[in-house]
């Protein structure tokens, strides 16, 4: 069946993460995605062997971070410093529903690819530009990556012990909420060029996803006048509502604020009925106040049996409390809830074989979005592109090849 944007096409200029994230996710959701690469340096992605201290190129040469920002495309090579490959690009903007680029203003204007030129040849386009800062402001010409925009937005303030330095979030996870929000924003312009008739330019920033990633704490500071404190295991005052290692170094959390409906079962599932009805853990306000000594008899109890134990015994005898275990990333792809609905998925790669890999997290009854196609080779489809949505020849081709065009 065909996705929810069958019938869209969306021409990428973009690098690195935040428009390629966007515009990976509008091609899951089935529209024809055509990135448009530069003829000699590609993506730049392509050339990133490691991130965060990780060797991103696995042995058959495949790049992990363009093959995450790049599936469900079709890639062509232009030189857009060269008119014909300008009037190349604007033929294709002319022929699409949606531009997506995340160039920077200088690049923008340079290449002619702004706003206001590509409206000339698609009135009702619309124009997604993924930014660091926003492009207002004293910094907006400044350049931004993901660590730069966690350090801006606070978020680095907000992990960690208390008393411990900012803590940057390893992998590019503000590119990802950019790429997500910058969907949302595309989305939303389409419905009102098919409504009202009207193209426009959507723009979302590094900078600003990272402050709206943040709304409910952000909100705290500032109406309050203090942030929110950052959570430590050894003063979070609800026993019931912390986490604990268990005798196999695995660990699990507990995340239950109605502390009393459960503290009974609680009690017999791991074994302390005897501290069921003591006066300084009868009830939530006698364990908040002697949360120090109850947290460390937890500690102590969960350590005797490995955390898989521990969960079938919650799991039989907490009456629906709330727990989970903490996972590390290398246990998410074997994790039925996971696998069960899709959010890793199985997905048959050309030169990796059967592989899993990230999946869709919205579902659709009716129109489902899917991974049709992996990231494409360089230029992979150049040809086929020219030549079924533009019309362009074989001897076109070999003209624009001799000019340096594609």
């Amino acid at each position: 069946m065909a996705g929810p944007l069958e019938g869209i096409r969306v021409i990428e200029c973009g690098g690195y993460l935040s428009a390629p994230s966007a515009c990976y996710m509008l091609g899951d959701m089935g529209a024809e995605v055509i990135k448009v690469e530069d003829r000699v340096k590609g993506d730049p992605v392509r050339g990133m062997s490691s991130t965060f201290g990780r060797g991103m190129i696995m042995p058959d040469g495949t790049n992990i971070l363009f093959e995450t920002a790049n599936r469900n495309k079709k890639s062509i090579t232009l030189d857009l410093k060269k008119e014909r490959g300008k009037e190349i690009l604007y033929r294709l903007a002319a022929a699409a529903d949606v531009f997506c680029t995340n160039y920077s203003r200088s690049a923008i204007d340079k290449l002619a690819i702004d706003y206001t030129t590509m409206k000339k040849h698609n009135p009702k386009i619309v124009y997604g530009l993924a930014t660091g800062y926003g492009s207002q402001g004293p910094d907006s010409e400044k350049r931004a990556f993901d660590a730069i925009a966690q350090a801006r937005s606070g978020i680095m303030c907000t992990v960690g012990e208390p008393d411990g330095p900012p803590l940057q979030i390893a992998g590019a996870i503000f590119d990802q909420v950019t790429g997500t929000l910058l969907v949302n924003g595309i989305l939303a312009a389409l419905v009102a060029r098919d409504r009202q008739g009207i193209g426009q330019e959507v723009e979302v920033s590094l900078l600003g996803s990272g402050i709206h990633m943040q709304a409910y704490n952000i909100n705290v500071t500032t109406l309050r006048g203090r942030p929110m404190p950052r959570p430590s295991r050894k003063t979070l005052k609800n026993p019931m509502a912390n986490h604990y290692e268990c005798a196999d170094g695995k660990w699990l959390l507990l995340c239950e604020a109605q502390s009393d409906r459960f503290w009974h079962n609680f009690c017999g599932a791991l074994g302390i009925q005897e501290l069921e009805t003591k006066e300084k853990f009868a009830d939530a306000k006698a364990r908040r106040d002697n949360f120090i000594e109850l947290t460390g008899i937890l500690e102590s109890v969960f350590k005797t049996r490995p955390r898989d134990e521990w969960l079938d015994i919650l799991e039989k005898q907490g009456e629906g409390m709330a727990f989970s275990p903490i996972y590390e990333p290398t246990e998410l792809a074997t994790e039925p809830q996971i696998l069960a609905n899709n959010y890793i998925t199985d997905v048959d790669h050309p030169t990796l074989g059967r592989v899993k890999l990230v999946g869709m997290p919205v579902s659709y009854s009716e129109t489902p979005a899917s991974i049709r196609t992996c990231a494409p080779n360089f230029g992979q489809h150049t040809e086929e592109v020219l030549m079924e949505v533009l019309g362009y020849t074989w001897e076109d081709m070999e003209r624009l090849r001799e000019e340096e065009v594609i």
